[in-house]
């Protein structure tokens, strides 16, 4: 499947390219519009670059915290660190190990996030972005002769963006499954 999208910058020059593509014979089920009055980047199925961010995040979450609890044990076991003297040995270990558990907790949130949100989502965020700013966006989807005719008329707009997707597996990065 091949994707094109195209960034435009307000309605008429949207749905004259629209009008365009229709008068070239491309059909309108493969072409969709997506900005004020059209369709939401979220009806369409764009990524939500918050929810990639969270399920890093909690991916990171489910490795780190038990690491974090195994390496704040080991580590006090080795240095015989007494976090509280009243302790007993068993005590400052298992109360070490529940540091290293919340800063593992700590680190898959900080980083699950940040990495979620600029890496996860591809070039969602951007055209989300776009649209968040009024922009309007024209996504062709279909075979490769198609979106290549599609460019050729879409480029008599002169596009602020003009961008092509070929998507070989199911893992999208601009669209989810």
């Amino acid at each position: 499947m091949n994707y094109l999208v195209a960034v435009l910058p307000d309605r008429i020059q949207v749905e004259a390219a629209y009008s365009a593509l229709e008068k070239a014979g491309l059909p309108t089920s493969q072409v969709n519009i997506l900005g004020d009055g059209y369709l939401s980047a979220d009806e369409f199925g764009m990524i939500d670059p918050d929810k990639q961010a969270r399920k890093q995040s909690t991916r990171l979450f489910w490795w780190l915290v038990p690491f974090g609890f195994v390496a704040g044990y080991a580590f006090n076991y080795l240095t015989q660190i007494e976090i509280f003297p009243q302790f007993a040995r068993f005590g400052n270990e298992f109360l070490a190990g529940i540091l290293g558990a919340i800063a593992g907790a700590l680190g898959a949130g900080l980083v699950g996030r940040g990495t979620g949100i600029t890496v996860g989502s591809g070039d969602a965020l951007p055209y989300r972005n776009r649209l968040n700013a009024g922009k309007y966006l024209i996504v062709v989807t279909g075979n490769e002769d198609l979106t290549r005719e599609a460019t050729r008329v879409l480029r008599q707009f002169e596009p602020e963006n003009i961008q092509g997707y070929t998507d070989y597996s199911q893992n999208r990065k601009l669209v989810k499954n």
